[in-house]
């Protein structure tokens, strides 16, 4: 390699992580914040030298009900996430094995659901699930976050599915395979990465979600974004150092769910055409 080429490339991952660091600034700046005393945090001139305290952490663990709506957070976001997987999974099977007329125009209209603003659609979601009587029940919020996230599933399960040639099925058909055995012993294992960088597209999604849970979940299905908002408006003024550890043991999950499966992330965002047909 010359000396523009070693430069071009220097300066390319210079801007990377540039653009890396100016975007990690934020989730640095709430951890700091969760490891300073109050005047620390709200001091004029921001505080980068300082002896960390876990008094903040110590207190949102001693919460309230804080176990309780972490409990509510893993529930809903696992239970929702994985009912849309074996939907989106199935549905993709379709699309991709059979093409009924209109499979382009269905697809799109299944993901215009998710490019509508979310302060659109409340006022109905709320009359809807009050008609039905599914307001603050359990299983009604599994099923508003399996309904919003199977769109996007099924459009990233739908690219990895047409990129698996139809010869599997074919070879299993032809070898007295049944249909269920096809898809859940022969397809289903080549589209392991699509199901993984799927579950953390939407588990993220979930995980974060405020406003449906804040009015269609109720008191008794409350989840942490809830309890942060409530930190929000404490006592007339913003609790800082609640939010801000609060916030950050909230963020380990998912960060270490996005670091373990980070390889699959790359090939999720390309809805599977990366691979072609194997």
């Amino acid at each position: 390699m010359n000396a523009t080429a070693r430069i071009r490339q220097g300066l390319y991952y210079a801007v990377l992580w540039g653009i890396a660091i100016v975007f990690f600034l934020p989730v640095l700046w709430v951890i700091l914040a969760a490891l300073k005393t109050k005047k620390q945090i709200i001091a004029k001139t921001p505080v980068w030298f300082f002896e960390p305290t876990l008094d903040n952490l110590q207190r949102v663990i001693e919460r309230e009900n804080f176990w309780k709506y972490l409990r509510m957070s893993v529930f809903l976001s696992l239970g929702g996430v994985m009912i849309a997987l074996v939907v989106s999974f199935l549905a993709a099977y379709c699309f991709s094995r059979y093409k009924p007329r209109g499979t382009n125009f269905l697809m799109f209209l299944l993901l215009s659901v998710r490019m509508v603003p979310a302060a659109a659609v409340v006022v109905p979601v709320y009359l809807m699930y009050a008609a039905f009587g599914w307001k603050d029940t359990f299983l009604g919020m599994v099923l508003f976050y399996a309904m919003f996230s199977i769109p996007f599933s099924l459009w990233i399960l739908k690219g990895f599915l047409d990129g698996v040639s139809l010869r599997y099925d074919e070879t299993a058909l032809v070898n007295g395979g049944s249909r269920l055995h096809i898809i859940f012993r022969v397809v289903l294992p080549q589209v392991k990465p699509g199901l993984v960088a799927a579950f953390i597209f939407n588990i993220i999604f979930v995980w974060n979600e405020f406003l449906f849970n804040y009015i269609i979940g109720g008191k008794s299905v409350t989840m942490v974004p809830v309890q942060l908002q409530a930190g929000v408006n404490s006592g007339g003024s913003a609790d800082w150092g609640y939010i801000a550890g609060l916030s950050t043991i909230y963020m380990i999950p998912p960060i270490l769910a996005i670091y373990a499966f980070q390889k699959y992330l790359l090939v999720g965002m390309t809805f599977g055409t990366v691979r072609g047909e194997v």
